[in-house]
């Protein structure tokens, strides 16, 4: 059987179809990296853990709902969509929300145990038990020393003072808190000295009364015999234990109220009917929730917005390797320009011209030493000559008495058949001539 052959636009095609229609909105905890803000306003960015990362786009329509500024390093909590970046077949998710890590992740977290537990039936109104009648014994689970001990007791001493309390002291806030519940609720469970339980605390931040939406006393709490009227915080705050308890108070004067001998019956069956018509409410808005959130991701797959946000990212991608491409190709003519600066510097002839003044004034001494050294060559053969010519110069034979006679045409006599007698000649002496007549000669 042959199998399907698929181009690379099909397949990130069906791959993101896939992403989006099966993961859909989840929520993601990150330090954000590597964070761009190009011009348009979106904001892209990965988040990381220890291990691995991912990235994300956050479009200028949600960016411009988040509280604080994002910055590299950042721990924070993100609300987003699975889907896949097509023209680079990259995992991405598109952040709705954002916000900081600690109080968002605990708030996520109790949002997670809530519709856990809401799937698991805990909050259903068939497993809630009706309060007793008459109640004689209360039971109160909550801190000696709190102010909602104090509360109680107080409604109670006004309304009832024959409603006997048994106070089971336990941590409320903290890490040992729940266990310190637990074993409250189980305690007062195996001596079945009461008719109802209260569990009451006052008001407090969420990581305040955070023990109060542990899983483990939720289990408890559904699991335990005796009816648990739970009433922590204030009237805004909501506890997992608020929807797991049989019945949920706004504070603990309304328990005390509501437990109170004057509270009718019917006040009881009225709270309480309240209570199931509103979990009821609530699990129907959580269904159709869900129905619209795929609904949601079936149309934002095929919705003109999508492909208008992929354009928009291409565009800012674009936009930032063109800035990029630019501010490399900058540098790189910066650097060519220093090069070139620095060659021409070295060429310049103001700073070659004392080098060639240097060399000038060096070869003028080589001039003048050679010139000096062919000069007292010159004299020294001058004097060597002129002591060899004046070694032969007849001068230096008259020098030792010695005379040229002459004609009187300047020839110089050598023999006597040269002249006659009476015949005047001139006789060079060393110094002086002298004008002579020949007497006679003899040859």
């Amino acid at each position: 059987m042959s199998q399907q052959i698929f181009t690379v636009s099909a397949l990130n095609r069906q791959v993101k179809a896939q992403l989006e229609q099966h993961l859909g909105r989840i929520w993601l905890s990150g330090e954000i990296s590597n964070l761009a803000t190009p011009a348009s306003g979106h904001l892209y960015f990965t988040l990381k853990d220890e291990r691995s990362q991912i990235r994300c786009a956050m479009f200028r329509g949600r960016a411009s709902r988040v509280t604080f500024r994002p910055e590299h390093g950042m721990q924070v909590l993100v609300r987003a969509n699975v889907t896949l970046y097509e023209p680079r077949g990259d995992i991405q998710i598109i952040v709705e929300s954002m916000q900081l890590a600690g109080d968002g992740m605990l708030q996520q977290r109790f949002e997670a145990l809530k519709m856990q537990l809401a799937a698991e039936g805990l909050f259903s109104t068939e497993a809630k038990q009706p309060l007793p009648d008459s109640i004689r014994k209360l039971g109160v689970i909550t801190s000696p020393s709190g102010a909602a001990v104090r509360d109680v007791l107080s409604v109670l001493g006004r309304r009832d003072p024959t409603l006997e309390v048994i106070i089971y002291p336990s941590l409320v806030q903290g890490a040992d808190a729940v266990a310190n519940l637990i074993q409250m609720i189980e305690t007062a469970d195996e001596r079945d000295e009461v008719d109802c339980l209260l569990l009451t605390r006052g008001g407090g931040s969420l990581e305040d009364l955070w023990c109060f939406n542990d899983e483990r006393l939720a289990r408890t709490i559904y699991e335990a015999r005796l009816p648990i009227v739970s009433a922590v915080g204030h009237e805004v705050d909501t506890t997992i234990s608020d929807y797991v308890a049989d019945l949920r108070a706004p504070t603990p004067s309304a328990a005390a109220e509501v437990l109170s001998r004057d509270s009718s019956h019917h006040q009881q069956q009225l709270m309480q009917q309240r209570q199931r018509l509103q979990r009821a409410c609530e699990a129907q808005l959580q269904h159709q929730r869900g129905r619209l959130a795929l609904l949601n991701a079936r149309l934002n797959a095929s919705h003109p917005r999508a492909q208008l946000a992929t354009h928009s990212q291409q565009l800012d991608e674009l936009s930032l390797r063109l800035d990029n491409a630019l501010h490399r190709t900058l540098s790189a003519a910066e650097q060519r320009q220093r090069q070139l600066t620095h060659r021409l510097e070295r060429q310049d002839p103001a700073l070659r011209l004392p080098q060639y003044r240097q060399s000038l004034t060096d070869l003028q001494r080589r001039l003048q030493r050679a010139k000096d050294t062919q000069l007292t060559q010159a004299q020294m053969r001058l004097q060597g000559v002129t002591a060899a010519l004046e070694a032969v110069s007849p001068l230096a034979v008259l020098s030792r008495g010695y005379s040229i006679l002459q004609t009187e045409d300047g020839t110089a006599v050598k023999s006597a058949q040269q002249v006659q007698p009476g015949q005047r000649l001139q006789a060079r002496l060393h110094q002086g001539t002298l004008d002579v007549t020949v007497q006679s000669k003899s040859e």
